[in-house]
């Protein structure tokens, strides 16, 4: 996949000045980078949430799924929050199933008819990530999935990011604050700033992009 070069300004001041780059099919890839570089702006444009300064979304020429840093939750039960986002090319008693076990996995099934609107902050982020991992995507792009949870959760959300890959050979690009994350979940860490560059762990190098 390739991610052309990008710039963002707001009112004058750069929020991104990426160069591009161009990431293998099938990874996962970390963003990195100190508040304020440009990560989550990175993330939506690539989402087609906001648009560059030169007025072309990317075509990356996949089916993207993004989760937003700060996730909504719609007014009715989680269950049905994750329904919302069904996947067609199951039936409705495999999508009923497929929610269960997601709520189980992100660890709120005592919450599973509970107003998703009452939950927690914490709560909240775990629900849309399960509700996010619903449907089969080429490319998820996840805006600091765990920010807002606590230990235990982290954990949970982190084996269902590399569980979700590895059964969809998806493409997954992971905005982070966490170094020791980006570590351990990451193929490749592209760290933004005033000069971006990418680490690969596979190889253990440094190229600058």
């Amino acid at each position: 996949m390739i991610i052309p070069a990008l710039k963002k300004t707001y009112k004058g001041q750069i929020a991104l000045d990426y160069p591009g780059t161009e990431i293998p099919d099938g990874s996962i890839v970390a963003i990195c980078g100190i508040n304020g570089c440009g990560k989550s702006t990175l993330a939506k444009i690539l989402a087609g949430i906001v648009m560059p300064d030169d007025g072309r979304t990317p075509d990356l020429g996949m089916k993207v799924g993004y989760l937003t840093q700060a996730p909504l939750a719609f007014k009715m039960s989680v269950r049905n929050n994750l329904l919302q986002n069904s996947d067609r090319a199951l039936s409705k008693e495999e999508n009923k199933i497929r929610a269960d076990e997601l709520i189980r996995a992100v660890g709120i099934e005592a919450l599973a008819g509970k107003n998703a609107q009452k939950l927690s902050g914490g709560e909240t982020a775990r629900m849309a990530l399960a509700r996010l991992l619903m449907k089969k995507y080429d490319l998820l792009i996840l805006d600091e999935p765990t920010a807002a949870v606590d230990v235990k959760s982290v954990e949970l959300a982190e084996k269902m990011i590399l569980n979700y890959h590895n059964d969809t050979g998806c493409t997954v690009i992971l905005v982070t604050h966490s170094a020791s994350q980006a570590e351990r979940l990451a193929d490749r860490i592209i760290y933004l700033g005033e000069q971006p560059w990418e680490r690969s762990l596979n190889e253990n190098n440094l190229d600058r992009t």
